[in-house]
């Protein structure tokens, strides 16, 4: 491609609503264009990075067995309201109407499509597997949207969803889908973790997510120090290694803390560990439109894992309670709550690490005093259940028992899930087995965020300079810098005996006939991200030579000019 026949646009700043680098590089390098709140046009070098995910993933996909459709991104809610998604989803649905006054969605996610396909159209056993795919544009009515196509409204995604007769066959697709995604990210170029995961509001029973390797990433990943296990954060367990109590030894005193809430400020007071606090979690159970109070005890040095507690049968549905309701039940303000004392109306859970602390510091429901020395049965009553409930830090055990646990974070560009029968029961999606007998559709869900992948690869991979991409998925392989464009007709000839060359095997080449000065030429290029950048100037051409440089190479070196089509197709596999 001429660069004078393609459309360039940077610029030397970002705007100031952009947080992310991603954002701020992608605006900077005009990849998109901002047309409203979470929504962006995609300019002709964004889309060429987009396409070649897309291809990507699509080239992935067919190799797996997946079939390839296209849904209406328009829905109508009779669908929506067989599954009860219809108010479940709540406000991220943009829902609209028809000038008939029916109500539709414009699609966040095509469960329900799907399976409407596929009650219509499988009928037999015979019939099965099937896993069908497309990439298509979704929209999520984010309530803050942000990071520019990392967290925005409209965005492009590959969702796939499988069919099968049993569970046997359904993890048959999963595993494949496990590893055409592996494929997929490696092919582009990332380094990525798979990770168990939480199903949230898609359902089902098992998942995995897969997460991009960023420090600006929204998720953090725990994984083994020697072994490949790796989870959310929000999933992985949390190992207690010894599970005996010790003796009593201390009475249980008052203390003052007129001004220490929390329990590091409580320990430093008195000199005493953290590990030897509890803090107390005032929450509200809502179920049956009663608001039940009880509390959580989680050691001082831990954090409550909100995605394990919903995980409590009885307590799905949970939310802090206000510092009103906390006075009104314990007669305290928050920072001075404990567990010794409350009416036995008030249901205690803990964690399982404080199963097992004896003489352990706490609030003692009154303000600005707290309590030392307290143990379960002598001074307060067993919580009616010990579980785990929270955060992994880093060095905790692994869960599979190998090595200990790190932390990390990752931005998460994929997501498969056994969802098994949760749809297709509600929609009746049936077919008849080899007996003739009437069978629920068992159901797998595989999705990509191929638009954020764009960002994420950028949050990976950046510079000073601007973007690096892998070859894989940038705009261009590589770009010809001509010095002196328009004043050199050896340089001219020399620039496009080697686009032409470079054309002819398949490599996707930018020329900059711009005309513009080395400097500006050579900064956009390096903003924009292009892996290889060959120079030509009239000096080096007497000699024979043009300048080749890596976008990571710290200088560029000197090759025959009858040479550099063969150097770079040395470096570029096509």
């Amino acid at each position: 491609m001429l660069a004078s026949k393609f459309y360039i646009s940077t610029l030397k700043e970002a705007p100031s609503e952009a947080e992310l680098i991603s954002h701020k590089l992608m605006i900077r390098a005009g990849f998109i264009k901002r047309l409203g709140s979470g929504l962006y046009s995609w300019m002709p070098l964004g889309l060429k990075v987009l396409r070649k995910i897309e291809a990507i993933v699509r080239t992935e996909m067919n190799q797996a067995g997946a079939v390839e459709l296209l849904m209406p991104a328009i829905q109508p809610s009779e669908l929506w309201e067989e599954t009860g998604r219809w108010e479940l989803f709540g406000p991220q649905m943009l829902k609209i109407k028809d000038r008939h006054d029916r109500n539709f969605c414009f699609g966040p996610t095509h469960e329900e499509v799907i399976t409407d396909i596929a009650r219509k159209e499988i009928n037999s056993y015979k019939q099965l597997p099937i896993n069908f795919y497309q990439i298509q544009m979704k929209f999520r009515d984010e309530i803050r949207p942000r990071f520019g196509v990392m967290r925005a409204r409209e965005f492009l995604m590959k969702d796939a969803y499988s069919f099968h007769a049993s569970k046997t066959s359904l993890q048959e697709t999963y595993d494949a889908m496990y590893q055409a995604y592996t494929n997929i990210f490696n092919k582009i170029g990332l380094q990525f973790r798979a990770v168990k995961a939480d199903t949230g509001a898609i359902g089902g029973d098992g998942s995995h997510e897969f997460h991009v390797l960023a420090d600006s990433g929204e998720d953090a990943i725990a994984y083994s120090s020697v072994s490949n296990y790796a989870a959310n954060i929000e999933l992985a367990e949390a190992i207690l290694q010894d599970d005996k109590r010790p003796d009593a030894k201390e009475s249980m005193v008052k203390f003052d803390t007129p001004k220490q809430t929390t329990c590091d400020d409580v320990a430093k007071l008195i000199g005493a560990s953290i590990q030897k606090t509890v803090k107390t979690i005032a929450l509200i159970n809502q179920t049956n439109e009663v608001n039940e109070f009880f509390l959580v005890l989680i050691r001082g040095d831990h954090e409550l894992n909100e995605v394990k507690l919903t995980k409590v049968k009885g307590f799905e549905n949970f939310r802090f309670a206000t510092e009103e309701e906390v006075k009104d039940h314990l007669k305290c303000p928050p920072g001075f709550i404990g567990p010794v004392g409350v009416k036995s109306s008030i249901k205690i859970m803990a964690d399982k690490s404080v199963s097992i602390l004896s003489d352990f510091i706490c609030g003692a429901n009154e303000p600005k005093l707290h309590l030392r020395g307290v143990n379960f049965v002598r001074d307060v009553s067993e919580p009616i259940l010990y579980a785990d409930l929270r955060k992994v830090v880093e060095g905790d055990v692994s869960p599979d028992n190998q090595g200990t646990l790190q932390i990390c974070r990752g931005i998460e560009v994929g997501h498969i899930f056994q969802l098994g029968n949760k749809y297709s029961k509600a929609m009746k999606a049936e077919y008849l087995d080899e007996n003739g007998q009437t069978q629920t559709l068992e159901m797998g869900c595989y999705g990509i965020g191929v638009s954020r992948i764009v960002a994420a690869a950028i949050e990976q991979s950046h510079d000073d300079k601007g973007i690096v991409f892998p070859i894989n998925i940038a705009p261009f392989e590589v770009v010809i810098a001509p010095i002196g464009y328009d004043k050199s007709i050896e340089v001219k000839a020399s620039a496009h005996k080697i686009y032409d060359a470079l054309r002819a095997i398949g490599v996707d080449v930018l020329l900059d006939d711009r005309g513009e000065r080395p400097g500006i030429m050579f900064a956009e290029m390096e903003l924009i991200g292009i892996p290889y950048r060959v120079v030509i100037g009239d000096r080096n051409l007497k000699e024979g030579k043009v300048e080749f440089q890596g976008r990571l190479d710290q200088e560029s070196k000197l090759v025959d000019e009858y040479q550099i089509v063969k150097e770079i197709k040395s470096l570029i596999a096509h």
